[in-house]
């Protein structure tokens, strides 16, 4: 048994604001409900430029430029203080719109997207000078006239692509009559698939990961890939794998709502520590309904569209190798059946459990990761500062606990106080972001212990009313590897001297 590392992890973003405007599901319903309103002819104008959205300081964040302790340091609303941002990160990247559709063709193998034929040698010679897929171009190769992706959108239900008023391509449905593998549908997938491309090919430039070691993949986005006779069928984890390259990977998907990003960590550390596979990478790729999903609020309180990025992530899971965190699978919280619905009890299931387990305090954690959603987002929304109220309930349960005092519950929430980051793209604030600078901290930094929690809405399939979540903590590696080597050798030694044992109560009852 090996006890399972958190190894390498990856971020990226799509600046798609033209996906806001004709894919979100803010925007797709108003054009239903209301399509001359005032917000769809004000959206353009909060509508940012790649290059703010690359100076935003929680994206250079979330592809780590920038550590998370700096944020601190940037008055509020951090979108009124730009930084000097970068396109790439020892992470991942920020991509622009036009590049990420060239991804949207590469990573369909149904010839269902075309782009018009002068903007896919503008795409072509953008992702020529990419590193990760400068040897793909020859996969861009469906081209349209102008003419003839109208008429796919007019005649045959095509969902378009926009780069502000220029119709650049389609995706087109994949059956006549399926909903479920219409053209807006197909889009939606197709978005998570060439996202999650991203971010899995990102974490294979890490001189710590070798590809073809790769056993298992974990997709956990909040897609439901499938037609009529399965909807939801899915297993987008072999999809991204095939085009990552992983040749020797199989895979299957974990859905939870937000909380699925953390289910897969317990469930690829629990692979691992198993034997069951050495090596399990946990991607997910964005979602284009939640693209402008506040943008309503921010657009009347005079707030860029901050919610105009597609995200990603992955992440590795591996045998120990004596350097990296160790995933604690048996440090886990859990919200049951009969948990409750309350937020007291959802933190005590979800935190008191696995502090109860490793027989830690709310004070032994140096790091709480639970929806780490970026405040300049949440907060005109009328949602407030989801990691800060987050973390004052931990340390609320900490003084039911008699672990702090209740005075002291003011300089807790200070000390362990991480700002959140991530865009409100559903599963991607949820426990996982910190992943990356987890490494870090916990290697060349001096923090010893962190807890990755995830939270999932389960009543927004309108099953059950029930909430859903988990934790695990994670932490410092102590150095000690295990030796294969050395445990076969003691295995050896026992063998031999239960053998030796069993020769001499035979010759003492032969005698």
């Amino acid at each position: 048994m090996s006890l399972p590392v958190l190894k390498s992890a990856s971020y990226i973003l799509a600046h798609t604001p033209d996906l806001v405007i004709h894919n979100g599901s803010t925007q797709t319903t108003e054009r239903i409900v209301n399509p001359e309103s005032d917000y769809l002819k004000e959206l353009p104008k909060h509508l940012r430029s790649y290059e703010e959205d690359v100076n935003y300081a929680p994206n250079q964040t979330y592809i780590g430029n920038l550590h998370y302790t700096e944020l601190n340091d940037i008055t509020f609303p951090w979108y009124e203080q730009p930084v000097e941002g970068k396109r790439f990160s020892k992470h991942g990247e920020i991509m622009p719109e036009m590049e990420f559709y060239g991804l949207l063709s590469f990573v369909d193998v149904f010839d269902l997207v075309f782009l018009e034929e002068a903007f896919a040698a503008e795409v072509k010679e953008a992702l020529g000078k990419h590193d990760l897929f400068k040897n793909d171009l020859d996969k861009i190769k469906n081209t349209s006239t102008t003419e003839e992706l109208e008429t796919q959108i007019k005649e045959h239900g095509a969902e378009g692509l926009y780069i502000k008023d220029r119709l650049v391509g389609v995706v087109n449905r994949a059956h006549d009559t399926d909903e479920n593998l219409s053209g807006h549908m197909m889009l939606e997938n197709l978005v998570a698939k060439a996202s999650g491309v991203l971010a899995l090919r990102h974490l294979l430039e890490d001189e710590n990961v070798d590809p073809s070691a790769i056993d298992y993949v974990i997709e956990c986005s909040e897609e439901a890939i499938g037609d009529v006779n399965q909807r939801g069928g899915g297993n987008m984890a072999k999809a991204i794998a095939e085009l990552g390259v992983l040749p020797n990977a199989s895979g299957s998907d974990i859905r939870g709502f937000c909380a699925a990003p953390t289910h897969s960590l317990i469930n690829a550390a629990s692979l691992v520590k198993a034997g069951t596979y050495k090596n399990v990478v946990v991607v997910a790729g964005g979602s284009t309904a939640k693209l402008g999903m506040n943008g309503k609020s921010h657009v009347s309180k005079e707030v860029p569209i901050l919610e105009d990025n597609v995200a990603g992530f992955a992440y590795l899971i591996s045998e120990n190798d004596g350097k990296h965190p160790i995933v604690r699978t048996e440090y886990t919280g859990r919200h049951t059946v009969d948990s409750g619905s309350s937020p007291q009890a959802v933190t005590t299931a979800l935190i008191g459990a696995a502090l109860d387990k490793a027989g830690l305090t709310v004070k032994d954690i140096d790091a709480y990761s639970v929806e780490m959603q970026n405040p300049d987002i949440t907060k005109p929304a009328g949602a407030g500062d989801v990691p800060t109220a987050n973390l004052k309930m931990i340390g609320a349960i900490g003084v039911l606990r008699k672990e702090i005092d209740r005075k002291e519950l003011p300089l807790f929430v200070k000390e362990k106080h991480i700002p959140g980051w991530a865009p409100t793209q559903g599963h991607i604030p949820s426990g996982v972001p910190y992943l990356g600078f987890a490494i870090d901290d916990m290697t060349t930094g001096d923090l010893n212990r962190a807890m990755i929690v995830g939270k999932g809405s389960l009543f927004l399939g309108r099953m059950t009313n029930l909430f859903d979540g988990v934790a695990v903590i994670v932490e410092r590696n102590d150095g000690k590897e295990e030796n294969e080597a050395a445990s076969q050798d003691m295995k050896e030694m026992v063998k031999s001297e239960v053998a030796k044992a069993l020769r001499n109560l035979s010759e003492q009852f032969a005698e």
